[in-house]
């Protein structure tokens, strides 16, 4: 059987991965498959260059159920860990900049309003982010704070009730293009203790200023920016009522952590295709790369971890459809596709030699992306202390 013959998603599943699907699982990846095929594949390499964010494509993200897609009510289409998952694996095949579009929008500011909201709120802003008709973004890292958020310097303060918030967040994905901000501050609350808490900032709100950051060698696709927040006023009920502290935003993180483990393996799988493809039409001394054992070699070593990888995501899919993922569980997956995806990447860009450093291809620009996806919603090192205290019982953060 040829490359040409089958599929090439279909191809490299050497375990029949597919068969583990229930039909639902298989409609969600052929709808968003159908989608990134259409609308991504196409454009993806302009975008790219000219570091645009297709801001057209979000009404169709939205009429597919994207947009906070594993939440239920307000309008969230309620779907499955799992079948979110495979949604984000196929969305980072096109690229990875557009899955985190979805992965901000839904598992960090929609998952923060369903999780710490009242009822008004959730009200107010979910369905028409659901929609897509209302953009959010989250403010937890700062220029100073990023690996450990407890040493955030933004402030909330009461007075005269209203909220007043000064300070500064950086890598703060969609805030140039958003109309709500979730930002975390240190508030003092009525005990006189001092806690992380969140805030719903609308955008147009005098004293916020959202920044792109620029130029970017990753995530081109997509917009990172900086904000300033310089006595910010905000309504006593602007605040998220639940859940304070920092396990507020870190019950994003781990919501956000879970699509990364699926969707880095979207890039990897990408990238393994282009360079299956690639192999079996360039011919050097009269035959296709794909004939030679090195090229074979290197074919085979990619699917594995990429099946491997699979393996694992769909395990911890399936433990949080059932209630019984744990966090560092979701770290081994971070911490592993990852660091599998970047490396397929690279070594699918060999196999290309020097047409892989164009954009005609996809797996160089996969890995420059992969450099901030392994970067952000925890380093390998935070997830690498993540998963060490959890064997050994020791903190090693401090």
């Amino acid at each position: 059987m040829t490359a040409a013959a089958v599929d090439l998603p279909d191809l490299i599943d050497l375990l029949d991965l597919e068969s583990d699907l229930a039909p639902e699982e298989r409609e969600t990846r052929d709808a968003v498959r159908e989608f990134v095929d259409r609308r991504i594949r196409p454009n993806i390499a302009g975008w790219f260059a000219d570091a645009v964010f297709p801001q057209e494509i979000v009404p169709e993200m939205a009429q597919l159920g994207l947009l906070g897609m594993h939440l239920q009510g307000y309008g969230c289409a309620g779907k499955s860990a799992v079948q979110y998952g495979i949604a984000m694996q196929e969305l980072e095949a096109g690229d990875s900049g557009l899955r985190t579009f979805v992965s901000v929008q839904g598992s960090l500011a929609m998952s923060a309003i369903a999780k710490h909201g009242s009822e008004e709120q959730k009200r107010r802003w979910l369905p028409g982010m659901a929609a897509g008709e209302i953009v959010g973004c989250f403010g937890l890292t700062e220029p100073t704070a990023g690996s450990d958020p407890s040493t955030m310097a933004t402030t909330a303060v009461l007075d005269g009730g209203e909220w007043v918030l000064d300070g500064a967040k950086r890598w703060i994905g969609l805030a140039s293009i958003a109309h709500v901000a979730v930002i975390w501050a240190k508030a003092v609350d009525e005990s006189g203790l001092e806690r992380v808490r969140g805030f719903l900032v609308p955008t147009d709100t005098p004293g916020f200023t959202a920044t792109p950051i620029e130029p970017k060698l990753s995530m081109r696709a997509s917009v990172q920016c900086d904000i300033a927040l310089e006595d910010v006023r905000l309504p006593a009920d602007a605040i998220l009522p639940e859940n304070p502290g920092l396990r507020g935003p870190f019950s994003c993180l781990n919501e956000a952590r879970y699509g990364i483990v699926w969707g880095a393996l979207g890039a990897a799988r990408d990238s393994l295709e282009a360079a299956l493809a690639y192999s079996q039409q360039r011919i050097q001394f009269d035959k296709p790369l794909a004939a030679y054992q090195l090229s074979q070699e290197k074919l085979v070593n990619m699917a594995l971890e990429i099946q491997k990888g699979q393996l694992l995501a769909l395990r911890i899919g399936r433990l949080k459809d059932e209630g019984r993922l744990e966090n560092h569980m979701i770290s081994a997956g971070k911490l592993n596709n990852c660091r599998v995806a970047i490396e397929v990447c690279r070594e699918a860009r060999t196999m290309l030699g020097g047409n892989g450093i164009t954009l005609e291809h996809s797996p160089l620009r996969h890995a420059n992306n992969l450099e901030s996806v392994r970067t952000y919603e925890g380093t390998d090192e935070v997830h690498t202390l993540i998963l060490g205290q959890r064997l050994t019982g020791h903190s090693a953060f401090r």
